[in-house]
């Protein structure tokens, strides 16, 4: 099932067992004929003060291709989702499907009752760059400014570290605390970073990235492998030396690595929806885009409501996602 596209590692058995590990309850519901599974959901249970509830992420995944045969199979998961719902008191079920933004999409979940949620959960837009060109095709297909920024940060001097050392955490903690009161957006803890890392790590899917210039740690990322693409999932950097672009050059050693290990596609992750100039992810999507690449948009997450309850997390999370004015 996690060969079906579009997909993330969202959805994938080393996502559900990195959340057990941090101590969340998983459910793992799947839908098989004779030749096998068809449809596959994850669930995970989210205690909030605003309220608890049920949680697919990027899900369900559907070998099924018309909409008729995805509308049966969501009703099943719901279905049953709502009993373990029910079962572990949560006030909702909350989906977040990776499915393209198309109105047919949309209706089909409001169809069963399920509304749009006040607020995203995890990347409903992401930037995906093609990695089957050759490198030389790679740079070309690239902005100018980007090009430059790579080649000034090799004159630089800027040199590329890479590790699948857990105890290496450590060195992205502090660059993650400084882009966290910069940026200021709510940051993971240190025991989630390192416990995913330490998860998809086991299994060769994890890696970290880290730039060096004067001795120091000036950019760094995670890199989650999973279902043929390379997930530029978490990033941190330094201000200390403004005109070395050293993320420029992390990124692209990032790619070379993913295309070395014959992965398809590189998912820089989240960015702005489209035409919203001052939307606080608007630097960062400008800076993913000169890359080169192509945007997936996927469908809003939906709430199904099941106590009366919902609504306090319905306006607790619509004042919060207006503060940050996304």
């Amino acid at each position: 099932m996690e060969s079906q596209a579009p997909n993330t590692f969202l959805h994938s058995w080393n996502w559900g067992e990195f959340h057990k590990k941090l101590g969340y309850k998983i459910f793992r519901l799947g839908i098989s004929k004779k030749n096998g599974l068809i449809a596959v959901a994850l669930f995970i249970k989210i205690p909030a003060r605003r309220g608890t509830f049920l949680f697919c992420p990027h899900g369900p995944i559907f070998k099924a291709r018309s909409l008729e045969e995805r509308k049966t199979d969501i009703k099943k998961f719901l279905s049953e989702g709502k009993l373990i719902a029910r079962k572990e008191n949560c006030s909702f079920v909350r989906v977040s499907p990776l499915m393209e933004a198309a109105d047919d999409n949309e209706k089909l979940f409001l169809s069963l009752g399920f509304r749009n949620a006040p607020t995203h959960m995890h990347a409903e837009r992401s930037w995906i760059l093609d990695l089957r060109p050759s490198e030389e095709e790679l740079l070309k297909s690239m902005r100018k400014t980007t090009r430059y920024s790579i080649r000034k940060a090799q004159r630089d001097g800027v040199r590329i570290i890479q590790s699948d050392n857990p105890k290496h955490s450590l060195r992205f903690f502090p660059l993650y605390g400084t882009t966290v009161d910069r940026q200021r957006f709510t940051p993971f803890s240190e025991q989630y970073l390192t416990t995913e890392f330490e998860v998809f790590r086991k299994d060769g899917q994890a890696m970290w990235f880290f730039a060096k210039y004067n001795r120091e740690i000036v950019s760094g990322a995670m890199v989650i492998k999973s279902n043929g693409s390379a997930f530029y999932h978490h990033g941190a950097s330094s201000q200390k030396y403004p005109s070395v672009p050293a993320s420029a050059l992390l990124q692209w050693e990032a790619i070379r690595e993913a295309k070395k290990s014959g992965l398809k596609r590189y998912n820089f992750w989240g960015i702005a929806p489209e035409n919203e100039p001052n939307h606080p992810w608007a630097g960062i999507t400008l800076f993913k885009q000169g890359f080169g690449g192509y945007a997936e948009t996927y469908v809003h997450a939906k709430d199904y409501v099941l106590s009366p309850r919902y609504w306090i997390t319905y306006f607790i999370e619509k004042i919060r996602r207006e503060k940050r004015g996304l």
